[in-house]
């Protein structure tokens, strides 16, 4: 019921940057953390970054320092600005929301996008 879906991968040269977005919509009461994951072929699923409500972000080790996670909770929307990319960058990137249903007794809810390539090379 919830739907994610995101936007802006691409192919970029190493060093080069992009931005990510994913846009929630949908029956939802509120949005609490909101974060993007990646998978590589052949490679599980990874956390890049979340965010919380509150602005509270959190980044996985290989990211920090060069990623930078963001959210409009008015759009119910968040942001991915990567810089300083690397080829091992290169994966399939989801977005990643929980939050409740404006439906109801207020069901927790888990969604996930399709997903977004970001291929780096050169």
């Amino acid at each position: 019921q919830v739907q994610l879906v995101e936007s802006g991968g691409g192919l970029v040269q190493p060093g080069g940057s992009l931005r990510l977005s994913c846009a929630a919509s949908g029956s939802i009461f509120r949005l609490d953390n909101m974060g993007w994951y990646r998978q590589a072929p052949g490679n599980q699923r990874e956390l890049v970054a979340t965010i919380t409500s509150g602005g509270s972000s959190n980044y996985g080790d290989s990211v920090k320092g060069r990623f930078t996670i963001s959210r409009d909770n008015a759009k119910n929307t968040v942001y991915l600005q990567m810089n300083s990319l690397k080829v091992e960058d290169t994966a399939v990137y989801y977005c990643n929301a929980d939050g409740q249903h404006n439906i109801g007794y207020r069901l927790p809810f888990v969604s996930w996008g399709q997903g977004t390539q970001v291929t780096v090379s050169s």
